[in-house]
């Protein structure tokens, strides 16, 4: 009997070493798995900022361009305006 029992703890204290040796592995792709998770927040973050200010950019060009379009449009009809009446003249 005493055999068996040291069968036993031999196979037992193998399935510990394999046990020990798979956390340690798991364990560290749970940190490389983190740190990459990490990394890709802060260039989520980076981008959606970016996309931000686009968004601000393109709003002003937009502005500044109906300004600019509007303006072209008022000199256009006074100068034709300006042609016809001195043209009736």
């Amino acid at each position: 009997m005493p055999r068996k029992k040291s069968i036993t703890s031999l196979a037992q204290q193998s399935v510990g070493i394999r046990l020990s040796s798979h956390e340690k592995i798991c364990a560290e792709r749970m940190n490389n798995l983190i740190i990459s998770i990490q990394r890709l927040e802060k260039k989520v973050d980076t981008l959606s900022d970016s996309v931000s200010k686009g968004k601000g950019i393109v709003a002003v060009l937009v502005f500044l361009g109906s300004i600019f379009a509007a303006a072209i449009g008022f000199f256009n009809y006074k100068w034709n305006f300006t042609t016809k009446v001195l043209l009736l003249i």
